[in-house]
Order: C-alpha cells, then sequence, then structure tokens
C-alpha cells in the first residue's frame, strides 16, 4: 500500500486534485487499477490533511459476466457506499450498432452516466483509474491515428457539469496496481470487456514493449516530455 501511496500523494500535490470538503466518485469497474485506487483513497482519507469524502459508482454494461457481488463485497469491507447503475450499453455497442472499434463510444456512454449519477449524488469530482502506461498508450494512439500530439490531462473541469476529472495513478504503472492486488489477495473481475487484450490500446502496449527492447528509457522518454510539453500536463499551468 506505501509504493501506490506513494504515487497517489505525489500526482495529487503536484496536479492539486484534492482540496478540503471534496467529495469524490470513484469510478469501480472492478478491474485491478480502479480497485487499487479505492484502496488508496480510503487509505489517504486517515491521514491526508485535507478532508474529503468518497463514494464508488460503477456501470454495469449488461454483460453475464459482470460481477457486482464482488464490487459490493469490497465497498462493504472498505465502508464506502457504492452505487451500481445499470446500462444498456452492451446492447448499444455490439448488439445495435456492432461496432468494429467499440471503445471510444463504450466510453462516451459510461462517461455521461457517470457524471449523472456524481452530481446526483452531490460529488463535485470524479475519480479515474488510469495508469501511466495508460497515459503512454493514449498518446501513442492519438499520435498514430489522429496526428494529434496529445493524451488525457491528470485534471479536467467539466464546464457543463461543474465537475472535475481527477487520475491520481498517473505515476503508478500497470506492475504496481498488479502487484497491489496479488499481494493483499484481492479478488479482480477477471474480464472487464469482450475487447480485453484485442483492441488498438492493446496494440500500442505491445508495441512500446517492443521498443523497450531497443531503447529501455523508451518509457520515461515519452513521460517526460508529456510532463514538458504537453498543455495540461504542465504544474506551471495549474497554479496561475
Amino acid at each position: 500500500m506505501q509504493r501506490i501511496l506513494s504515487y497517489m500523494r505525489k500526482a495529487i500535490e503536484d496536479y492539486k486534485m484534492i482540496e478540503d470538503g471534496d467529495k469524490i466518485a470513484v469510478c469501480l469497474s472492478g478491474g485491478k487499477d480502479s480497485i487499487t485506487m479505492l484502496h488508496g483513497f480510503k487509505a489517504l482519507q486517515r491521514f491526508y490533511p485535507k478532508k474529503f469524502s468518497i463514494i464508488a459508482i460503477s456501470i454495469h454494461p449488461g454483460f453475464e459476466f459482470f460481477d457486482t457481488r464482488l464490487l459490493q463485497n469490497i465497498c462493504d469491507k472498505l465502508e464506502v457506499p457504492l452505487y451500481i447503475e445499470n446500462s444498456n450499453i452492451k446492447e448499444i455497442v455490439f448488439d445495435i450498432r456492432n461496432e468494429k472499434n467499440p471503445c471510444s463510444l463504450c466510453a462516451n456512454l459510461r462517461r455521461g452516466i457517470i457524471n449523472s449519477v456524481a452530481i446526483r449524488e452531490g460529488c463535485n469530482k470524479i475519480a479515474l483509474g488510469h495508469n501511466k502506461d495508460d497515459v503512454l498508450e493514449t498518446f501513442m494512439l492519438n499520435l498514430l491515428y489522429t496526428g494529434s500530439v496529445n493524451t488525457f490531462a491528470p485534471v479536467s473541469y467539466m464546464d457543463r457539469t461543474k465537475i472535475t476529472l481527477i487520475r491520481p495513478l498517473i505515476y503508478a504503472k500497470e506492475k504496481d496496481t498488479n502487484r497491489f492486488v496479488k499481494q493483499n489477495n484481492i479478488q479482480v473481475m477477471p474480464k472487464a470487456c469482450p475487447m480485453d487484450g484485442n483492441s488498438k490500446r492493446e496494440d500500442m502496449k505491445n508495441m512500446i514493449y517492443n521498443i523497450k527492447r531497443d531503447i529501455p528509457k523508451v518509457e520515461a522518454n515519452l513521460f517526460g516530455a508529456i510532463t514538458r510539453n504537453i498543455k495540461g500536463w504542465q504544474k506551471e499551468d495549474l497554479l496561475k
């Protein structure tokens, strides 16, 4: 837990993610990243100088394998309120639209539901479990498929909903969250989406892995370029 907490606290303080009185909706998908983030927030509450409250929100996409009991057990143990919202995402994305590349539409539908629940429950912030690997993979996706030099920001304010998105795991790698759940014998959903392991994001993961064979510091170099040069990642921009 100490390693995860150190990554989360650094991200939170670097990008001023938490203020006194925040009510944070933690997005809980059932994967290792979101489960680790929820445990991290619960532990952080015990000593962080700025007081905040948390709830967990999970969107049931309609897949048969989506295990709501697992999510409820995790939240019960942590004494965190859980709000599970049923949706027809599976029907829209896979049955009606039959999307060949469903990830973007699925994410947009999820985001809309999460925003609605967060507003309904009086939250002013939403926490997403994107890790450092996600940062780099999104950067490569944008570069290669859209020609833009960009990735998601650590903190994003949404004017329409008046809610702030925060990503406190941006300094933690996927192997860190994987290690956390294994060391603590925490069960995660073995499969959160039928596209797991078969998407463009997975292609980017494999590409970066292969590049590392010739350029061992490629991940550090890419992350350094992002934090130095992309607006929204530059800490001085957030302090103005």
